[in-house]
């Protein structure tokens, strides 16, 4: 028997993330005794205290054990939080040393969305690999410098601690950590019964690029700007370091550590993100397109696009674009 323990976490919390695993172990164990074979998963609900905890306003979570109670976990799922970021790790904070505890009795532990701002308060995440939603990456990464944010992958794996991408790609993780569990065959059918798609690994498709101006370096937010406003020109770094009067190799560094980016790599992403929006919405052709973003080189443009998306222009203008769907 597995024990599953599903954490109830204080403050706001994604209900979908702690009610999700809930039913799809629950469910596993309904298609193993149709299956004449033992259930496989015990449940149970995690909190600081037995008290309920209200989500959504309307929805009270109530612990069927709390960390101070003697048991021994086999995973540990915890939900997506919201809300300030610090303010939410220091209101969790005493899970911590029992994560810990349980992982290093042997629990594996695993993180869907932004609950991986918890699993990197617990400090087991330093200098691994993690997953979390692409709209907090940033913050993610001021908060835990000391991690490996991989924003574009949904699932991660790395000495018993998993995490997953945003949003619904927990169900992704779940999935994946089911087939470990059991088999294939469990995993397949729970894909088909809660019609996922099953073995997605890359959200970058659904990356949305807001180049990251939370920051005080003020030279390099002009920088950012006319980036942004001249994207269709060709600019290099050199042309940015004389217009600002910031030597190279200091616009290199303060433009990295401002926005987690190079400066190629964010002329890149601000033409890309253009380029996205123009197939979404227009009837031009690749080639039209790749112009009206500042590209004179096809091969290079559709590779660029294809590394930053994980999808070809063509395969991305006919999943999102209307018309091309209609044609």
């Amino acid at each position: 028997m597995k024990n599953i323990s599903i954490l109830v976490p204080r403050g706001a919390a994604a209900l979908s993330c702690i009610e999700g695993p809930y039913t799809l172990f629950t469910k596993a164990n309904d298609f193993l005794e149709n299956f004449k074979k033992p259930r496989l998963f015990n449940v149970q609900l995690v909190g600081l205290t037995r008290d309920a905890q209200c989500y959504d306003r309307f929805f009270n979570v109530v612990p069927d054990k709390t960390i101070h109670d003697s048991f021994k976990s086999d995973l540990i799922i915890i939900p997506a939080v919201n809300g300030d970021w610090q303010t939410v790790v220091d209101m969790n904070k005493e899970f911590f040393p029992w994560i810990v505890e349980q992982y290093r009795r042997g629990a594996e532990v695993a993180s869907l969305c932004v609950g991986a701002f918890l699993l990197a308060g617990t400090g087991l995440l330093k200098g691994k690999r993690c997953a979390t939603h692409w709209l907090s990456a940033s913050d993610f990464r001021k908060l835990f410098p000391d991690v490996n944010l991989v924003s574009e992958k949904i699932i991660t794996e790395e000495s018993g601690i998993y995490s997953s991408g945003g949003a619904n790609s927990f169900w992704n993780l779940l999935l994946y950590l089911m087939e470990k569990y059991t088999d294939r065959e469990m995993a397949i059918l729970c894909s088909k019964y809660y019609q996922i798609e099953i073995d997605r690994d890359s959200q970058s498709p659904f990356i949305m690029f807001k180049g990251q101006r939370d920051h005080q370096d003020e030279e390099i937010k002009k920088a950012q700007e006319y980036i942004e406003n001249h994207f269709r020109q060709r600019i290099t770094v050199d042309q940015l370091s004389s217009m600002f009067a910031i030597g190279r190799r200091s616009l290199e560094r303060r433009f990295k550590k401002a926005t987690s980016n190079t400066v190629t790599e964010y002329i890149q992403r601000v033409k890309i993100e253009a380029a996205k929006k123009s197939f979404e919405t227009s009837r031009k052709n690749v080639d039209e397109i790749m112009d009206d973003v500042g590209y004179s080189d096809n091969k290079a443009f559709r590779s660029i696009f294809k590394r930053t998306t994980g999808l070809s222009p063509v395969e991305y203008k006919n999943r999102y674009n209307r018309e091309a769907v209609r044609m």
